[in-house]
Formats: structure tokens, sequence, C-alpha cells
């Protein structure tokens, strides 16, 4: 499916489905990212193309579970050399001795099995270790409770659902807010569309 992520997600679903432009997440990638990186579930690797980083040589690593994707975003970002490590993040994650200024979970939580809370809560356990005294884990989910889904986005949830793409029939703001808090602080959640745009600190 990578090659037609960029413009059937980024491009089409993200403003008219989702109600959420990709500008948007983008904005987020230009506040947050810092000069050591971890992005997790890197999908194209659009965003790490795209964003402004603050040094001309960041230190990227690249998690995800599919192989496809990590070669993908490692081809386009390439002029950064950036490591990759292939895991499930619902697992404990082994990365060494590292610490990130910035991690980035964008359109991950949504893809992962289980309720909201609970994945949130496991993903921030696993990741937390290897944030920065002062870095952030950031990233963006697709909600489906407590939102206003058009009727294009409900049948699409529906078949992701079903398909087994997606796992958030019952994912809301407040799930994912808990979660997050157990292991992380200064979390901050905003809703824009059916998408939940968040932050935390250690």
């Amino acid at each position: 499916m990578l090659w037609g992520y960029d413009l059937v997600v980024l491009g089409f679903s993200n403003r008219f489905v989702w109600r959420c432009r990709s500008s948007r997440m983008l904005d987020r990638y230009n506040i947050y990212v810092g000069a050591r990186h971890l992005d997790v579930g890197v999908g194209t690797g659009w965003f790490l193309d795209h964003c402004e980083w603050p040094v001309e040589t960041p230190k990227v690593t690249l998690l995800d579970l599919n192989q496809n994707s990590l070669s993908a975003a490692s081809k386009r970002i390439r002029r950064y050399a950036p490591a990759t490590t292939q895991a499930n993040v619902l697992d404990p994650v082994e990365l060494g001795d590292v610490r990130f200024d910035s991690i980035g979970a964008n359109y991950l939580f949504h893809c992962l099995p289980g309720p909201l809370q609970s994945k949130a809560a496991t993903v921030a356990s696993n990741l937390r270790p290897y944030l920065a005294s002062n870095g952030v884990l950031f990233g963006s989910t697709i909600l489906g409770q407590g939102v206003r889904h058009n009727v294009l986005g409900r049948r699409l949830m529906r078949l992701y659902n079903r398909k087994g793409i997606f796992s958030n029939l019952e994912d809301d703001k407040r799930g994912l807010e808990q979660g997050l808090a157990s292991h992380l602080t200064d979390v901050e959640v905003e809703v824009v569309g059916a998408v939940a745009l968040f932050v935390g600190r250690p």
C-alpha cells in the first residue's frame, strides 16, 4: 500500500475524511522534532522528509514492525543516514544507551490492537526510557469515539477495522490522555476533526 500512501492518506484522507490536514501534522514536527529523533511507525517518511530540522545533520532512528516501511522511509531520507530497527513497539524495545530529544508516533495507535488507554500506556512505557530528560513524545491518532465522522469516514472506519488495518472503533480522547499520562507528564491532547494530536514529556 505504500506506493499510494502519500496521495491517498496524506493528500486526500487527511483533508476530506479525517479532516486534519497533513500540513497541521507537519507543523507539529516543525515545533517538536529534535536533533536526535526517533520515529515510530514511519509510513513513507514524508514528514521526516519535509519537516524543518533544528540542525543540518540530525541523528535519525526509524522503528517499525514492517520492513517495507523501514526501507521506503530510510531511502527517502537517506541524506540523513538514518539507523533502522525492526521491532514491535508493544514489546520492550532495545535501542541501547541512546537518548532522543524527540520521538514521533504519527498515525500509530489506531493501527495497534487493543483499547487505546492500554496501547498508549504500553507504547509510552516502552519508549520513555529513550527520551532525554527534556525530550518530547508527540504524534497523532484517528479516534473512533467522541468525534464527528462524516459519511465517508464512518464507512472507511468500518472497512479498515474489519480488514484489521485499524483497531480504533472504541478509541477516544480520554483513553489516550489516561494512557499517556500513566508514564508521561505535561500530556496535552488536541482534537482536530477525527484526529487527536498529542504531546507528552518524561
